[in-house]
């Protein structure tokens, strides 16, 4: 499995960016994480192979969108409202085990993109 994140940027706050995760391979879990200076790689959302199912960090409910299109085999990420907060790199990653999208941890992911720098000014 390889994944390709891109549509990272310099935003200003309030701005909208959306960031895509072209993926080959056979996925059941596609979900995007983040990672600031200094910090640990945390969750920000999870969605399920079919798209059914999607799960949010609480930092990033609502204003945060995951979907996927499956004819192309990308996974996206539409960020609303970006806050100076949201500033990280993001990665895309893959699970494969069977498993709900609930399970946040890094560890539950089996594949990883190379990240894509976002960065909100205020």
């Amino acid at each position: 499995v390889q994944l390709q994140a891109s549509g990272g940027g310099l935003v200003q706050a309030g701005d909208s960016l959306r960031l895509s995760c072209a993926i080959s391979g056979r996925t059941l879990r596609t979900g995007w994480f983040r990672q600031a200076p200094g910090k640990e790689r945390e969750f920000v959302a999870a969605i399920s192979w079919d798209g059914v199912y999607t799960y949010y960090a609480n930092p990033v409910k609502g204003r945060f969108t995951i979907s996927r299109d499956n004819a192309q085999n990308t996974v996206y990420l539409q960020m609303n409202s970006l806050k100076p907060e949201d500033t990280a790199v993001y990665y895309c990653a893959v699970g494969q085990s069977v498993v709900g999208i609930t399970r946040t941890a890094a560890t539950e992911y089996d594949y990883w993109g190379q990240g894509t720098q976002v960065t909100v000014s205020s």
